[in-house]
């Protein structure tokens, strides 16, 4: 029979291992990868009583990523790319996504077009991430969001296709104005401004919000993206405790 030393012994270290696999554990990690051929510059925006990520935004210079952990609580936000930024004058600028004349954004939103990506983290009680990319504000970088090592519905959401090619000239954003080339694609809500086109007012429902010519544009791209206000709701989709999620700018 074991001694009652040894019994405490064992007790003691299956607690100590016990406590040490929890503490080591990691938890969610949030990588943005840049695949495109120039500089991006990611913001990242939460949504009320959540907290601000590294900042806000920083520079991803092509080919390359940056990680940081998610919080461990709750966490809502959105997550985009800004482009064609400058230095000038003491000023910084970018031509799409610029989020108040700010490099860290630290809170701030994003300047329509811009291609988002939507985030629901640690909720439910399967640990569940809910995201999802959306163009209903329109379009400027290809994105998709893959996660990792989740259990249940973890696709790989979001657009490939550059869109600034084969935008519709009248959502077309260019840089210089009029005779630049295409650096954005506008949503039809931003480039009518309607109600019907914007699901405002009277047509603010899932029963009166409706896809439009515009939106099939972007969905017919990029079918796996909302691209109106009330768009299929299954299109955010729910992944159980994945290790990692991706953002990644020109997949």
């Amino acid at each position: 029979m074991a001694s009652a030393t040894s019994l405490v012994f064992t007790a003691v270290s299956v607690l100590l291992l016990s406590f040490y696999g929890e503490a080591t554990q990691p938890g969610l990690i949030l990588t943005l990868v840049n695949n495109c051929p120039y500089t991006i510059y990611p913001a990242i925006q939460p949504n009320a009583g959540h907290p601000v990520l590294e900042k806000g935004g920083f520079a991803l210079t092509t080919l390359t990523h940056r990680s940081f952990p998610a919080p461990t609580q709750h966490w809502s936000g959105r997550i985009w790319g800004r482009t064609g930024c400058t230095h000038y004058g003491g000023k910084f600028h970018c031509v799409t996504g610029d989020c108040a004349n700010r490099i860290e954004c630290n809170g701030f939103g994003g300047a329509t077009p811009a291609t988002l990506a939507q985030f629901s983290l640690h909720h439910g009680h399967n640990d569940l991430s809910s995201y999802g990319v959306s163009l209903v504000d329109g379009f400027n970088v290809p994105m998709t969001v893959t996660p990792h090592e989740g259990k249940g519905l973890c696709p790989v959401v979001g657009c490939r296709a550059n869109l600034l090619a084969s935008c519709p000239e009248k959502l077309q954003v260019r840089s210089p104005a009029g005779h630049g080339p295409v650096v954005g694609c506008k949503s039809g809500c931003e480039a009518f401004g309607t109600d019907e086109l914007c699901c405002r007012n009277h047509y603010n429902s899932p029963q009166t919000c409706r896809a439009s010519a515009y939106s099939d544009f972007f969905k017919h791209a990029c079918p796996a993206t909302f691209t109106y206000a009330h768009d299929s709701p299954s299109l955010m989709h729910e992944c159980a405790s994945p290790r990692e999620l991706k953002v990644i700018f020109c997949h």
